[in-house]
């Protein structure tokens, strides 16, 4: 009998399941071929992924971004539902890089966890080919590893990584922004991916409700329908404005909220007035603030409190936007000016 501490090991043995890693690869193959674009020039599986960008474009600025979909994965766990998480990395990111005026052009994914499970890896991958479909981005590659002892059984951590394409002419960096300028808000689905800390600890933790739970002031939906709620993408909605030249500014109300967020994106010498009744805030972040008795002022720098994206334009062109996201069933809310000022956001009644 061999002595303890000394029987053969393999990479096996020591946790990671190589068999299991070609077979989600496998599984996600077609999945990801679905995205590619005339600028993919490698396929699936090579060490690099090569991509031509479009020599028509003139003075192009490569704008990227990276970021995650947090702790709303663990919502995900606690559900078994893995197809949203993928779909929120990418809306998250295409809305990123967007607000300066780009579009994307590929993306990349790491998914890590403690044991590879194919048909959870697929879940999750499905999500993230539905979000480069809708936004003409091409799933180019990713990475997916297996780290025993690292993750709990069952969870995964999972990220994602941007690039696109803004011609130098039609950059939307902010700098025209001036006082009298208006801000318009587009709704968001809900949480999106940001203050999942705040309401699970609350909600599952403090008061001991469980994702099955429905409640009336949620419409009776459960709140593992609520939470996973996809984030909104606004690409096709906005896309058709950027070369317009009527938007001088955007910002993608994310962690920090409008508080946080909207002064990313305001020049020297000017703030931010919004006007708090000027949309209506979704169920859920009324429901989180009743029941966890949390002041407004944390409320809107946790949370989007629906406005998932702020347009900034002069007066003359609010007609033509909100006629603009009319004419394809969207409501653009009016919810408040640029003024003078030494930046931030102050909210009026």
């Amino acid at each position: 009998m061999e002595k303890k501490g000394t029987e053969k090991l393999s990479y096996a043995s020591a946790g990671v399941n190589i068999d299991a890693a070609v077979e989600a690869k496998n599984r996600i193959k077609a999945l990801v071929r679905r995205t590619f674009t005339s600028g993919v020039l490698t396929d699936i599986g090579s060490f690099g992924a090569l991509f031509l960008l479009d020599p028509s474009c003139r003075e192009p600025l490569l704008v990227s971004s990276c970021d995650g979909v947090g702790t709303k994965l663990k919502v995900a766990f606690m559900t078994g539902i893995h197809d949203t998480v993928g779909y929120d990395l990418v809306s998250h990111c295409v809305s990123d890089i967007m607000v300066q005026g780009a579009r994307p052009l590929f993306f990349l994914d790491y998914i890590a966890c403690g044991r590879m499970q194919p048909e959870v890896v697929e879940q999750i991958v499905s999500g993230l080919v539905r979000g480069c479909e809708e936004t003409g981005c091409a799933l180019i590659g990713g990475e997916t590893a297996e780290m025993p002892d690292f993750y709990p059984p069952g969870e995964y951590d999972l990220a994602g990584f941007i690039v696109g394409v803004v011609e130098r002419p039609r950059l939307i960096d902010g700098t025209r922004i001036a006082p009298g300028d208006v801000l318009l808000g587009l709704a968001s689905a809900g949480l999106h991916t940001n203050g999942y800390s705040l309401a699970r600890r609350l909600l599952f933790d403090r008061l001991g409700y469980r994702p099955r739970d429905r409640f009336d002031e949620l419409g009776g939906s459960s709140l593992g329908e609520v939470l996973l709620a996809p984030h909104r993408s606004y690409f096709r909605l906005v896309s058709p404005l950027l070369d317009s030249g009527m938007i001088k500014g955007m910002a993608h109300i994310t962690g920090g909220g409008i508080t946080d967020n909207l002064p990313r994106i305001l020049p020297a010498g000017t703030a931010a007035l919004i006007k708090r009744d000027s949309w209506p805030v979704l169920p859920v972040f009324s429901f989180i603030r009743d029941k966890g008795g949390i002041e407004e002022s944390e409320m809107f720098r946790t949370f989007n409190m629906g406005i998932g994206l702020i347009l900034v334009v002069a007066p003359e062109h609010v007609q033509p936007v909100t006629g603009h996201f009319a004419e394809r069933g969207e409501i653009c809310h009016r919810i408040g000016k640029v003024s003078s000022g030494s930046g931030g956001v102050a909210y009026t009644l």
